[in-house]
């Protein structure tokens, strides 16, 4: 019995609360309950790192609780090791110490509410538990730094359920430059950072390509004997200058790889107006007079000032047309970054309960039905299984 079909009932019940400007007919909330839907990024474990909440049940804050999960379609989530970029971390045993805090989190949540979450470990297990009901969790490590250094400590992680690296983040560490840091110290990967890739391989530990340099990217792909991820990724088509997201031909060399791009919901992804917005504002706050002015009171009133121009569903859809038009519906899935982009998420896609409304956006483009099912978790899990493979000749 599949996820959607077991708890039908109790997606109708949740709140109307969460509804938005967009409406999905039944054949979209069909598609969106019985086909495994992955969400390759959601910040929950982070989230709840910072104030305790209990998202086995509805909350009244954050974009993911079981039940608009459940109402969504969600039923296998990849959440979000995330280990902040700075140098209080980076290579003194904090990243660490942190990465195995947010893996127990992860794993009280499954113990705590065992009919309703199960951790996954592998693609077997994905399949499994969406037959039994289950929502599955799954874990990617956005910034390598917890692996400080030792490919014992990869090792444990991939021990722990880990099963992506994003190599970086926001600052280059020991393993890549970021494609945020003008300081490209390392001209892509890190020699270190080159035998981690060669080592990830073997194990079966997805590559996820999302925070990196140019170089450090076309590095991966000359390295990488599989498939990688791009976990949370938007396209620079649309955001010029914006080394964050992917060009056109980062997008050709991902299809050669065989890998997949997850299109992240965040709007200053989305859409350069957002990201322009964003540039306003801290332009704004360098220069404000009253440079004691706490830094979240200048915000909201520079907010309150200037709207935020929010990315619409429909731009989402955009990144997704063009992703497929160029290299093809292998390619691409969702990776929104859910509680991990604060209050910027799209109009028709503001939490986990919305993920009707992209299928209905993609029926009305004409996918169909087998397409928006390889969007939905098709495409991450050929690649997980391609992972798996290639580890499987090296297991002793």
């Amino acid at each position: 019995m599949k996820l959607g079909t077991a708890l039908c009932a109790l997606a109708l019940a949740v709140s109307t609360a969460y509804a938005t400007e967009y409406k999905a007919s039944e054949r979209a909330v069909k598609l969106a309950h019985d086909n495994i839907l992955i969400d390759t990024h959601i910040d929950v474990p982070y989230r709840i790192q910072s104030k305790w909440d209990d998202v086995s049940q509805a909350t009244e804050g954050g974009d993911f609780d079981y039940p608009r999960a459940v109402k969504g379609g969600l039923n296998a989530p990849f959440m979000s090791i995330y280990i902040p970029a700075n140098l209080e971390f980076e290579g003194k045993g904090k990243s660490y110490q942190l990465a195995n805090q947010l893996i127990d989190g992860m794993e009280a949540l499954a113990h705590r509410a065992p009919d309703k979450f199960a951790m996954a470990y592998n693609t077997d297990d994905i399949y499994a538990q969406f037959d039994n009901g289950i929502m599955s969790i799954a874990m990617g490590m956005e910034n390598g730094s917890p692996i400080e250094g030792e490919m014992k400590n990869l090792k444990h992680f991939y021990a722990r359920g880990v099963r992506y690296i994003t190599l970086a983040h926001s600052q280059s560490n020991h393993i890549s430059d970021s494609s945020y840091d003008v300081r490209r110290k390392w001209k892509g990967l890190s020699p270190f950072g080159k035998e981690l890739v060669v080592e990830m391989n073997k194990i079966g530990m997805l590559i996820d390509v999302s925070h990196i340099s140019d170089d450090a990217f076309y590095q991966v792909m000359d390295i990488s004997k599989v498939p990688v991820v791009a976990s949370h990724s938007s396209l620079r088509k649309y955001t010029p200058g914006f080394e964050r997201n992917m060009d056109d031909e980062m997008l050709k060399a991902l299809a050669k790889n065989g890998g997949v791009i997850q299109i992240n919901f965040g709007s200053s992804f989305v859409t350069a107006k957002a990201g322009a917005w964003y540039d306003k504002r801290d332009e704004a706050q360098k220069e404000a007079k009253d440079k004691d002015k706490d830094r979240t009171d200048f915000r909201a009133a520079f907010r309150a000032k200037n709207p935020f121009p929010f990315a619409t569903l429909d731009q989402v859809l955009d990144h997704i047309d063009h992703v497929v038009k160029l290299i093809g519906i292998d390619h691409v899935g969702i990776g929104s970054d859910y509680d991990g982009v604060g209050d910027s998420l799209p109009v028709g896609l503001k939490d986990v309960s919305t993920y009707p409304n992209l299928v209905q956006g993609l029926l009305d483009r004409g996918y169909s039905d087998a397409d928006i099912k390889k969007i939905l978790g098709g495409n991450t899990l050929r690649v997980w299984k391609q992972a798996e493979a290639y580890a499987n000749k090296f297991a002793k």
